[in-house]
């Protein structure tokens, strides 16, 4: 199998790498009319890629593009914060949940379920499994239903913020997407208390502000950040993702095992409130676009215009019959599900799986729940620097980064998953592979979640809401199924068919990416221009 597929990756390489090289200073003259790319001026800022990891400028750099610190790098800060912050107010009833839940008592009276049970560790205590003080009694099926309910308003959300992003700008649908979130989240104590009903109901309004602002970043990352710089910085962004899980679940494990603000409850007060502080922050920093910005310099705000590939002003009609006739856009969305149905497997479930067959306590599961998302943050940072030098230095074209990060990030955690069904009841293996599984899929950020601005940078947003309408949907899929598998069946076997599940998913979705994807700007990036049949039939 291994074999077959690097002699197919190779000639798709070998073919896109070839055609890329010739395209690539044709496609800016051809598909953008009036912007041309300065090479002496690009080699010139080369240089600045040591530098932009200072927090203050160098002496005498009075240009934003020369300095250590530019506006287009406040921007891709904050929008980190904001991607840390809503993870954060995602993940937290992860973890929250397991104390918010009184455990029902484990029976198992034969030898067949003894066999599929890890036995506990030597000085265990079974009252630190057993959460006898909860103050809900939900089974495994109704846990599920709450953990999914977030992406049933989710899912409905994310074209409308790509459209909102174009028409309104990206940072006010960004930041209200995370203010209101935020808002929602410090109520949800409170509606959790009253009913069931009312707590699923203000997760799924949680799950409706979120979904716009993946779209929105995406809008306002296609209009500030050059094609040279844009894998390392979008890595960056949505490296946040991993941050917010790793700082939240610890805290939140920490948290519930205190009598602060009642326990578990401060889960959701805490982050909550962060979420409303960086509100704050986020409204009087970032604007719209260079040209929105007060405080920018001509310099760099002259580099970002040349090199994004954007038009500011009114909105530019959407394409959408050109749009769902491009295959390599089918590849995105569907390596999109893929990705998360894995990502949410575990996401939502890992803290489960180490208390119900590990049988970590509370504030152990908080803490080793994070890990893998900490590798996993570490990966995407260093792997898009290397990447990007790479890129940089001309030894790899765009097509091959793209292809590259997605075998890394999606192949290596579906190996990981499938070994997974092998640890058992060793539970350093199963963190191990764990880390493997979660930390290898911080390449995806140099691989699809690129694709959407290298085919239409003039409507990354609308494109990112798309993909991530349809991908979402494993957001409440998989943790029903889960749900519906482990109910009443917390055993090694039952754990087995959802990871399998999961790497059967990234088999399938990742290699339709891998033939089909395109890294050519496509000529329905500027639809007021007009195309030859010939350079329409270049949509694939």
């Amino acid at each position: 199998m291994s074999i077959t597929l690097g002699s197919i990756l190779s000639k798709l390489e070998d073919n896109d790498s070839s055609e890329e090289q010739q395209r690539r200073p044709q496609n800016i003259d051809k598909y953008s009319p009036g912007i041309r790319v300065n090479e002496e001026m690009t080699e010139s800022l080369a240089s600045m890629s040591d530098m932009r990891a200072a927090l203050v400028d160098s002496p005498g750099a009075g240009d934003g593009a020369r300095s250590c610190w530019g506006a287009r790098h406040t921007l891709v800060f904050m929008s980190f914060l904001g991607i840390s912050c809503v993870y954060a107010m995602r993940v937290n009833l992860s973890v929250a949940i397991v104390a918010m839940v009184k455990s029902q008592p484990k029976n198992y009276t034969n030898s067949s379920d003894l066999s599929e049970v890890c036995q506990p560790p030597e000085g265990y205590d079974p009252s630190d499994d057993e959460n006898l003080e909860g103050e809900f009694e939900w089974n495994e099926a109704t846990q599920g239903m709450i953990l999914g309910s977030f992406f049933y308003g989710y899912i409905f959300t994310n074209v409308l913020g790509g459209w909102a992003s174009e028409h309104i700008g990206g940072k006010l649908v960004y930041g209200l997407g995370i203010v209101i979130t935020a808002i929602l989240t410090v109520l949800s104590p409170l509606c959790a208390k009253w009913s069931s009903g009312l707590f699923i109901a203000i997760r799924v309004l949680e799950g409706a502000a979120e979904g716009v602002t993946f779209p929105a970043a995406h809008h306002l990352l296609a209009r500030w950040i050059p094609m040279r710089e844009r894998a390392r910085f979008t890595a960056f962004v949505y490296a946040g993702c991993q941050f917010g899980t790793v700082v939240t679940m610890p805290i939140s494990g920490w948290l519930c095992d205190t009598d602060f603000l009642g326990g578990w409850p401060s889960v959701f007060y805490v982050f909550g409130g962060l979420g409303l502080v960086w509100g704050v922050a986020w409204f009087l920093m970032v604007f719209d676009n260079p040209e929105a910005h007060p405080r920018i310099s001509a310099h760099e705000k002259n580099y970002i215009m040349e090199t994004c590939g954007t038009k500011e002003g009114k909105a530019l009609p959407v394409p959408l019959k050109a749009i769902f006739t491009t295959l390599p856009f089918w590849a995105i969305m569907v390596v999109h599900f893929g990705q998360n149905w894995g990502f949410f497997t575990l996401l939502t479930e890992l803290p489960t799986y180490l208390k119900n067959i590990q049988h970590f306590d509370m504030k152990r599961n908080g803490l080793l729940s994070a890990l893998p998302y900490f590798v996993m943050w570490v990966v995407s940072l260093l792997y898009s620097q290397l990447i990007d030098r790479l890129y940089a230095s001309g030894k790899i074209s765009t097509v091959t980064v793209r292809r590259t990060s997605m075998v890394i990030g999606i192949y290596g955690p579906m190996v990981s998953l499938v070994a997974m069904c092998f640890v058992d009841c060793n539970e350093l293996l199963a963190m191990v592979v764990l880390c493997l599984a979660v930390g290898l899929n911080g390449a995806v950020y140099c691989g699809y979640m690129c694709s959407h601005q290298d085919l239409a940078p003039n409507f990354a947003g609308i494109l990112m809401g798309f993909t991530n309408t349809v991908s979402n949907i494993p957001g409440f899929i998989a943790p029903s199924i889960i749900g519906l598998i482990i109910n009443n069946n917390q055993t090694l076997s039952a754990w087995r068919t959802v990871f399998l599940i999961a790497a059967a998913i990234y088999l399938i979705t990742n290699t339709f990416y891998l033939i089909f994807i395109s890294t050519d700007t496509q000529p329905w990036n500027f639809p007021q221009e007009s195309f030859s049949k010939d350079e329409s039939k270049k949509r694939y």
